[in-house]
């Protein structure tokens, strides 16, 4: 006979999919109401009535008087709720080419991105490392990995982003040296890094300053998106690693820059190397 916790992980999978499924729904119409939502997710008012609750408390929508209503938030875009359901594909992409540039034995820092949970997954194939993150969702998914030690940053907890941060994660990160930082972004402008928080820039600049090699990972939609905090500009970091759909213009330029562009190819496991030009 199955135990319970046989069954724990598909049904928490399931209520993760259907959250991030309500979120959208909710995002794309602005107001919906929860006895719809209920038959239009084939479940029942009292589930919905849960899920909604965790969503208003990372700050993606809000409940009252039987409707959930979006908000417009920069919080919702940087929720990993949201992120984790967006260019899978291209995360996945991603992932394979990126995991390819970390060696066994590094200290390698991971910040909060979906794209980087993604490759996270596939660490125990490049072990021994020591990872260090502020991000509960990637301790929970690396703790007890053979060959792997863990560094768990602490701070102020942020539930919109799965997080530690601030003055406290700050104050730990400059106490240490990595070899590696592997990060993402919310947008790229005129070639730079932003995003959506101020925290988050903190953090990771931190994380940029602590670690000899800085890697990013970047999907295509990226170079399209927009959000309101600067980090870095493409040029400072000494690889940035983009999915197989990147526009042929944007790797252009980015070499005419003298940045490394790694191309993941859609097929994992082939990533083309097209260097500084």
């Amino acid at each position: 006979m199955s135990s319970d916790m046989d069954h724990q992980t598909p049904r928490l999978s399931r209520q993760g999919e259907r959250q991030r499924a309500i979120s959208e729904a909710v995002m794309a119409e602005g107001a919906v109401r929860i006895d719809e939502l209920a038959e239009r997710f084939g479940t029942s008012q009292m589930t919905v009535h849960r899920d909604l609750d965790e969503l208003e408390a990372r700050g993606l929508l809000r409940k009252s008087r039987g409707i959930a209503t979006a908000l417009s938030s920069s919080l919702v875009e940087s929720s990993d709720v949201f992120r984790t359901g967006q260019q899978q594909k291209e995360k996945k992409e991603i992932a394979q080419a990126a995991i390819e540039l970390i060696e066994a034995g590094q200290a390698v820092f991971l910040d909060d991105s979906t794209t980087v949970l993604e490759m996270a997954r596939l660490i125990p194939s490049r072990t021994p490392l020591t990872i260090i993150t502020n991000v509960l969702t990637l301790i929970n998914e690396l703790k007890g990995t053979r060959g792997v030690s863990l560094v768990a940053l602490g701070g102020s907890y942020y539930n919109w982003c799965s997080s530690f941060m601030g003055g406290t994660t700050i104050e730990a990160i400059n106490k240490l040296r990595a070899d590696v930082f592997i990060m993402s972004t919310a947008a790229i402008t005129d070639d730079i890094c932003f995003f959506q928080s101020q925290a988050t820039v903190d953090i990771k600049k931190a994380m940029f300053n602590a670690a000899a090699k800085r890697i990013l990972l970047v999907d295509h939609t990226k170079f399209e998106k927009r959000a309101l905090y600067a980090l870095a500009p493409l040029s400072d970091f000494d690889v940035v690693v983009v999915d197989s759909r990147t526009k042929p213009e944007d790797i252009s330029r980015l070499r005419s820059h003298n940045v490394h562009v790694v191309v993941a190819d859609s097929h994992p496991g082939h990533a083309e190397d097209r260097g500084h030009g």
